[in-house]
């Protein structure tokens, strides 16, 4: 039996109309799993086939075959409706991500106090709302269930500029590991520590950070989004059955130190 095999499971993604979250559930769907993706507006184009004739956009295709359901899970009724409808098209719910997030960019002393208010609530308390929900019914199942949240790496380091964004992301992998030990056994809680990801629109992704990226990350690039996708699968999968209350770096090797900036130049010299 392969243990990525996700046929007959059903799958909760938050923030899955794009980017990393779009990954994360076409990569469950190809998996066999049955997923339904949320957020605040539908997507473009909505998630199902085509006409026959018809010349799908370059977007389209991570969406194929998803179901969609209309939520801001910073409201916790809605968080909830969004595990309620999964039950009632699923008959279940196995596995939650809990990707939605993410923060603009702006200076700590200038941001304003209802900024900040509403970046820890999309980044610490809609998880948090999502997880409750979804625990609620994985409790009750034989089977149990996975939660994952999608972390950050701005919340194991400093981050200038985004700094209830990296607070917000460092209280979220604290409370994976609190959930994971409040509802085990049947329940499984682990996070992701995600680095740069390479998705459209993405800081990562525009010239002069892709050359920062190359120059500062292990790896000599940013991670691509099916990447973080396929970690997920790992983590959801048996293979991970024993892994609870983890959290998973998946950031190409962290940042060199700035002070050994000169040692890492001298390597790279010397490889060449």
């Amino acid at each position: 039996m392969d243990p990525l095999d996700f046929t007959g499971r059903a799958v909760v993604v938050t923030g899955g109309t794009r980017g990393i979250g779009a990954a994360i559930a076409a990569a469950f769907h190809s998996a066999g799993a049955d997923v339904l993706i949320c957020g605040r507006t539908p997507p473009t184009p909505p998630p199902s086939p085509p006409a026959p004739a018809a010349a799908p956009s370059s977007a389209a295709p991570a969406l194929f075959g998803l179901e969609f359901f209309q939520a801001d899970v910073r409201d916790p009724a809605q968080a909830a409706a969004l595990i309620n409808a999964a039950v009632e098209r699923f008959g279940r719910v196995d596995v939650v991500i809990n990707n939605a997030g993410g923060s603009p960019e702006v200076p700590a002393g200038r941001a304003s106090p209802r900024l900040h208010a509403k970046i820890i609530e999309l980044n610490l308390i809609a998880p948090l709302h999502v997880a409750q929900a979804a625990n609620a019914v994985m409790c009750d199942q034989d089977t149990g269930g996975v939660i994952l949240m999608i972390g950050s790496v701005s919340g194991t380091r400093p981050s200038p500029g985004t700094a209830a964004y990296g607070a917000a992301k460092a209280g979220l992998q604290h409370l994976a590991t609190s959930l994971a030990a409040e509802w085990a056994p049947k329940v499984r809680v682990n996070t992701l520590v995600v680095g740069p990801v390479d998705v459209p629109g993405s800081s990562a992704s525009s010239p002069p950070a892709a050359s920062t990226v190359a120059r500062t990350v292990p790896m000599g690039r940013a991670a691509a989004a099916g990447e973080v996708a396929s970690a997920c699968l790992l983590l959801a999968s048996p293979l991970a059955g024993y892994i609870s209350g983890a959290s998973l770096a998946v950031h190409g090797g962290g940042e060199w130190p700035a002070y050994l900036a000169d040692l890492r130049d001298t390597a790279y010299r010397a490889e060449k």
